[in-house]
């Protein structure tokens, strides 16, 4: 019976212990939050978004300059007649361009033709832009986006010395009627800007870079040391999309095991995120170590509600990553997973000295399918659509929803040959396909582009052939295949 005593009473003394632990690790725990979550408000809410502002203030200064000049170029009478004139006399416009140049101490200023495809320059007419060239393909890209977009900004080798990067402002040009006529700019040379944002960082303490919509890192001071995406950046890679969709967003996350915090904001004009970073206030890491002994103290019940956790959460972690890298109407991968999947395919590729391929698919006339039968028709299309394509691929294949109509397909171990065969077996099965609805029937087709990953290419130049492929066919007509080479 004593026995008995001693072993209700050890369960008593370690029940109380384990209750007044808990109590004590609760009320630190409290405590520390609470002046935890002051300070990060303070930073965040106030402190870093009042420094944002500041440094957007001195952008629209610095920065958004090239964008007016660009702007006036391209509403200058003057070059709107030249074009239209026939271009005559050429050295009008390259000494116009050098004026240009001079006069607003930019390191290159442009002027591309839509009906020659000659690249005039202020040192004079530097080449011909051609649409199979990949070089080129940013003119082509301008020449495509909406109507309401007058501007791109992007960083290229200048064309003129190719050993220098240059931050463009390519500017839409149209003539007196509103047609297109060619693209113009300026463009400032990136040590320039970099140099702005060393500035930026030295006057107010803080990490500053820009990302452009895609996440991409365009923009950063020497001091950074960052991944060159928010998406291969383990820390901000949970926070990318939340980023990304926001127009101004102020975040903390951990980053060596110290608190960042972060405010982002959208800067319309270059369509850019500017990005300014704090590490954790010196007073907070005080907080921390104050509540340090009492966090240990902590230690034994989190690692029971771990356990519990873990195996309650498990289940829901697994659908929750099956939600993130699928596409919920089609059921196949989504955009946001498909660059991992590339890397992937490129190691194994080098590793068997074998080829990759890709095909950009778009459905011709989806905006007609919507209005003529709506949106769950839509749906219908889509899903057909995908469902066709899926059928003619390998297990090794794989398919991505690109955007609303369009999907990307990666091929390993393909050619263009083998690429441009599939790609015609595609638009061919789809065109015989007709879908019934209601009675009625009807059919749609698809344009394809169709290329082949070259040595050291990135993703984005890669879809961007691809891209300039799919545009050719629909201005061929729809319902074709052309090839990037």
């Amino acid at each position: 019976m004593g026995n008995a005593v001693w072993s209700d009473k050890r369960k008593f003394i370690w029940v109380l212990f384990i209750l007044l632990l808990s109590a004590f690790i609760a009320i630190s725990a409290i405590s520390y939050k609470v002046a935890h979550d002051s300070l990060s408000e303070h930073i965040s809410e106030n402190t870093l978004p009042l420094t944002s502002d500041n440094i957007y203030s001195e952008i629209q200064q610095d920065l958004l300059r090239p964008i007016f000049i660009s702007s006036l170029m391209a509403q200058d009478t003057f070059v709107r007649e030249w074009t239209l004139n026939e271009e005559q006399n050429p050295q009008q416009l390259i000494r116009y361009l050098n004026e240009i140049q001079t006069k607003y101490n930019t390191v290159t200023s442009f002027f591309v033709s839509e009906k020659s495809r000659n690249y005039y320059h202020s040192t004079g007419v530097l080449k011909q832009i051609n649409d199979i060239d990949s070089e080129d393909a940013w003119y082509f890209r301008v020449r495509s986006l909406p109507k309401e977009e007058l501007y791109e900004i992007n960083i290229d080798p200048d064309t003129a010395n190719k050993n220098r990067t240059v931050v463009y402002i390519n500017y839409k040009v149209f003539d007196f009627d509103g047609n297109f006529i060619g693209v113009t700019g300026v463009g400032l040379a990136v040590e320039k800007v970099k140099e702005l944002v060393e500035m930026y960082q030295a006057r107010y303490n803080r990490h500053v870079y820009f990302v452009d919509r895609t996440g991409r890192v365009t923009l950063r001071g020497n001091e950074y040391h960052g991944s060159n995406s928010l998406q291969k950046s383990k820390e901000l890679a949970p926070l990318a999309t939340r980023i990304l969709t926001s127009p101004s967003t102020s975040i903390s996350y951990m980053r060596d095991g110290k608190s960042v915090y972060l405010n982002s904001r959208l800067v319309p004009e270059f369509k850019w995120y500017l990005m300014v970073e704090q590490e954790e206030d010196p007073d907070e890491q005080k907080l921390l170590n104050t509540f340090w002994t009492n966090i240990l103290l902590s230690f034994i019940v989190t690692v029971a509600i771990l356990i519990i956790a873990n195996m309650t959460l498990g289940r829901y972690q697994r659908k929750l990553e099956l939600m993130a890298t699928t596409d919920k109407l089609t059921g196949v991968t989504n955009r946001q997973v498909f660059e991992s999947h590339f890397e992937n395919t490129l190691k194994l590729a080098t590793q068997e000295s074998s080829r990759v391929s890709v095909l950009l698919l778009d459905i011709d006339h989806f905006k007609q399918v919507n209005d003529r039968h709506g949106h769950s028709i839509g749906d219908l299309v889509i899903q057909t659509v995908c469902h066709i394509a899926r059928a003619e691929l390998r297990d090794s294949d794989l398919i991505c929803r690109w955007g609303g109509e369009e999907f990307l397909l990666l091929l390993p171990n393909s050619d263009l040959a083998h690429a441009s065969n599939l790609a015609e077996k595609i638009r061919t099965q789809i065109a015989q396909r007709m879908i019934r609805v209601n009675g009625d029937e009807f059919g749609v087709t698809v344009s394809l582009g169709v290329g082949e990953y070259k040595q050291d290419e990135s993703l984005q130049s890669l879809i961007n052939r691809v891209d300039v492929a799919l545009y050719q066919a629909k201005a061929q007509g729809r319902n074709k295949v052309v090839l990037s080479t």
